[in-house]
């Protein structure tokens, strides 16, 4: 111990550990923060591993990874959206009945409901004249 910190042993893996754990993720079955959770391995060790031994054409390429519940969140978030689009076109629907409705009392009682139905303005929001 070393001003009162703790020394900390470096590992060393073998290169077939680190070939399999790319493996692993290029085979989708963990992602790269999943690896990094099980294996203790920090996440930019495994994607200097990932760009050292990816089996891909291009390893030069930057690998990016949508985490799993990011992607969860997309799919809510537009779920949701198509959800309340719907919602909105129903109720676009109803104010167009209703428009309709209005209109053809108007003609049936020969009428203006919305001008004869609209609300009037209270007595307190008038200013009473100073004499």
């Amino acid at each position: 111990m070393k001003n009162g910190r703790s020394l900390r042993r470096k590992r060393k893996f073998s290169e077939d550990f680190k070939k399999h754990l790319i493996r692993e993720f290029e085979s989708k079955k963990f992602s790269i923060l999943e690896l990094s959770k099980l294996h203790n391995v920090h996440l930019s060790v495994l994607y200097k591993w990932a760009h050292k031994y990816s089996t891909s054409p291009s390893p030069n390429s930057v690998i990016i990874e949508m985490k799993q519940s990011s992607t969860e969140k997309l799919k809510a978030y537009e779920d949701r959206i198509k959800e309340l689009e719907q919602i909105v076109g129903q109720k676009q629907i109803k104010i167009e009945y209703l428009d309709k409705i209005i209109a053809s009392a108007n003609e049936h009682y020969e009428t203006d409901l919305k001008k004869t139905l609209s609300t009037k303005s209270s007595n307190g929001s008038k200013k009473k004249a100073v004499k």
